[in-house]
This record gives C-alpha cells, sequence and structure tokens, in this order.
C-alpha cells in the first residue's frame, strides 16, 4: 500500500491582515511581559450537501488572556473574503465562485481554548463562502484560493479590564473541516490519488474485518491533465457522497466501515476500461494493509461514478457485495455513438444493485439511462425521485446523490445503507 502523503489536508490560501484600531489610552495586544502584535487564525469550513463553505473563524487569542465574553459582540469584527482560482483560467472560459466581498458574521463567542470563534452566514445556494470554484468550460471543481480579511471595528477587554486592540491578523496555511481532514491522502503505485476514511477503535467489527465502502465521484471531481491539476480534495468537499458513509449513523450501521474515494485523472466514463484496473489496484492495496473483510466491500458513485459504478461490476463480477450506482450514464453520451456500458453487459450483473435517480435530471436522462439500466440488471432495485429537495432547498435534478448521501432512499422500509450492509458475497 502506497505510504500517506498526510493526514491532514494543506491548503494553499492567501493571508489576511488587517490594521488594528488606532484609539487613545487603548493598549496594543500584548502582555506585560511578552508582546502579541499579530493573531493567527484559521478558517473552519463544513460540507453541506451543496458543497463546503466557510462557516466560522477561529481567532488564536488565548495567549492575550481571559477574555470578557461580554465585550465580543457581531460588531466587533468585520471579515472580508476573497476567492479566486488556483490556476489560469482560458479567455474563451470562466469559473464560477469567485467572490469579493464581506461575509456576515452571526455571532461571536469563546471556545474552550479560550480563542474567540467568528461564526459567519452560510446556507445552501448563498454566494461568498465556497471554497470551491467550477471551471465551466473545463467541467469540474477546483479548490479556491481564499484569502479573509479581519479587521477589529471595537476593543475587546481582558477579564482585569483591560482593553485591547489586535494589530494584526495573519491567515494560516490550512482549511479546517474535520469530517474532510479525518480521510488521510495516498498515491497508488499506478499514480492515481484517493482519500481514505479509516473506521476508529469505538466500532467492532462483527467479523475479522471490516466493510469496505468505495465512493466513485462525478466528473466534476475529476482532475484535469492539460492544466496537471489534480488535488486530492474535491471528492470528498464537493458533496457528501463519501462523507456520509463516514457519518456516526454510517459507521453504525456498517459496523465500522472503511471508506474510500479514488480521484480520476479526468473523468471516468472517458475511459472506464482503462479506470476499472485503476480503481482495483487502490482497493486490492487498502484491502491487503487493513483489516478489510473481502466478502464485504461495496461500491457506490453519482453521474460520471454512477456509470463507474456499473462499469466496475461487469469488469470484476465477484469483487463487490453491492452496488448503488447513483444518476449513472449507460448510453452514448454524448449522444450518437456506442453506448458506454452495452445492454449485453448490464443483463450480466449479478452485482446486487440498487439505482437512484431524479425524474427532473436535465443532465443525465433519467428513463434512457437509470430506468433502462435496471430494466436490465437481474433483480436490481430502484428509487426514482421527483426532485431533489433536502431540508427545504431544491438542488438541481441531477443532484440525486444527496439523498444516498443521507441515507434517505428505501424499499419496504429497509434504506439504502441497510440494505448494503446486508449483502454479503458469502
Amino acid at each position: 500500500m502506497a505510504t500517506p502523503i498526510s493526514r491532514r489536508t494543506v491548503l494553499a490560501a492567501g493571508s489576511g491582515a488587517a490594521a488594528g484600531l488606532s484609539l487613545p489610552g487603548v493598549a496594543r495586544a500584548h502582555t506585560d511581559d511578552r508582546a502579541t502584535t499579530s493573531v493567527g487564525f484559521t478558517l473552519n469550513a463544513q460540507v453541506l450537501d451543496g458543497g463546503e463553505q466557510v462557516t466560522s473563524i477561529r481567532l488564536k487569542t488565548a495567549r492575550l488572556g481571559p477574555i470578557d465574553p461580554a465585550s465580543l459582540t457581531t460588531g466587533t469584527f468585520g471579515v472580508h473574503a476573497k476567492a479566486t482560482s488556483p490556476i489560469p483560467i482560458a479567455a474563451d472560459d470562466v469559473i464560477l465562485g469567485e467572490y469579493d466581498l464581506d461575509r456576515t458574521v452571526t455571532a461571536v463567542r469563546l471556545d474552550h481554548r479560550g480563542d474567540i470563534v467568528l461564526e459567519l452566514s452560510y446556507a445552501e445556494g448563498q454566494t461568498g463562502g465556497s471554497t470551491l470554484g467550477y471551471v465551466l468550460g473545463a467541467g469540474r471543481n477546483v479548490m479556491l484560493d481564499l484569502a479573509y480579511t479581519i479587521t477589529q471595528r471595537a476593543p475587546i477587554t481582558l477579564r482585569n479590564h483591560r482593553p485591547v486592540v489586535i494589530e494584526n491578523f495573519v491567515q494560516g496555511p490550512r482549511l479546517s473541516d474535520p469530517e474532510v481532514d479525518a480521510f488521510s491522502s495516498h498515491i497508488s503505485g499506478s499514480g492515481m490519488k484517493y482519500r481514505l476514511y479509516s473506521p476508529t477503535g469505538s466500532h467492532s467489527s462483527r467479523r475479522g474485518g471490516h466493510p469496505l465502502i468505495v465512493w466513485l465521484h462525478g466528473g466534476g471531481e475529476g482532475a484535469s491533465l492539460p492544466d496537471g491539476y489534480y488535488d486530492n480534495e474535491t471528492t470528498l468537499r464537493a458533496n457528501r457522497g463519501a462523507l456520509g458513509f463516514a457519518t456516526p449513523e454510517a459507521q453504525r450501521i456498517f459496523d465500522g466501515a472503511y471508506v474510500l474515494a479514488p480521484q480520476s485523472t479526468s473523468a471516468w466514463m472517458l475511459d472506464g476500461p482503462r479506470f476499472a484496473p485503476l480503481i482495483h489496484e487502490i482497493i486490492g492495496d487498502v484491502t491487503r494493509g487493513n483489516r478489510v473483510d473481502r466478502d464485504r466491500i461495496y461500491v457506490a458513485g453519482c453521474s460520471n461514478g454512477g456509470y463507474m459504478s456499473m462499469k466496475m461490476t461487469t469488469v470484476y463480477p465477484t469483487l463487490f457485495a453491492a452496488s448503488v450506482p447513483i444518476c449513472g450514464v449507460v448510453t452514448s453520451f454524448p449522444p450518437g455513438g456506442a453506448p458506454l456500458i452495452p445492454d449485453s453487459e448490464l443483463a450480466r450483473i449479478t452485482t446486487p444493485s440498487w439505482l437512484v435517480a431524479s425524474r427532473d435530471d436535465t443532465t443525465v436522462e433519467p428513463q434512457a439511462n437509470t430506468v433502462h439500466a435496471h430494466e436490465l440488471i437481474p433483480g436490481s432495485l430502484m428509487t426514482l425521485y421527483d426532485h431533489v429537495v433536502w431540508n427545504g432547498h431544491q438542488f438541481a435534478g441531477h443532484w440525486s446523490w444527496i439523498y444516498v448521501a443521507r441515507n434517505d432512499p428505501s424499499d419496504n422500509g429497509t434504506h439504502v445503507w441497510q440494505w448494503m450492509a446486508a449483502q454479503d458475497r458469502r
């Protein structure tokens, strides 16, 4: 198995700096015996169903001394955010998601360390908080370069009643997202990057090994070789597809499972037969290097990954205990060519399969793909939604992977995660 690069993700980020207030009679940020003219800060992020957003900022103020929380209000600090593309964008292309604006501080609190935390306004579809940009021509996501500037608008007070103004704020080089950071980063012998979640010690396996869930991303999360961008990040940050299986709820259902998320060097649909053995190589590495139950290996994926989930079960008919293709493609794409997966191959799939899509998917036509595949794959289940709606927010119809990431599809009272966990090659 390849040696992990790092368990913590290091991201390129700009350094935000803002001059402190210049108020007569107010002390600069320091204690009696050491100067503290600069305070570092960390951006905290969370992956929503529509992608990752920066949700709060931790100011490393504990070293200033005990802070009186009564001196903290939503107006004490101002936050400006600028997000730009990490790669050059062609003149005839455009990147969606860049921004240069003020973020709204909704609450200010002290955490257990004594650091100040600025809670920021965020929501599904809200502009100005995303960590990702979408390059329209390339059809894929990239990690934005984030530069945050903090401005102190009013003094804070220590518990000894001493007022303090911080002279300078310095942005840290990493983005903190505990769910993403729980996945270690690796490169296979063939050069394909992947992320791996390992079950914690609190999860006991019913047998000698743990299940392995393989998540295959959509086209927007692949790399693009022409400009050399290959981040091993967007597979986890663009949606909750892989993260859902690492949640406490999923880990309880699967009795503790490894979750594997390979990243294509382009798009799975461009050359599925070539990518299949590269994915298989990673599965082999992870299986040999960890306590994996070889009879409980599952594959799931969305869009490009929905196609690849089915393709893997045609190339390796005895490898997986179950497959969950979501809004996957089997017809020619774009139309007019040979089908990506011929009917004869679909009819020979023996892996228990549960297909998911939404009727209002305008990216991958559900009738010609999901419904057609369901009719051909022997014994397969299918959940077909009318729309993709979660927590009152309606998403594009193509985003039906949100339902699987939330364990929503059900058949006769059995939800998809429980169904997967019950499948066994023995």
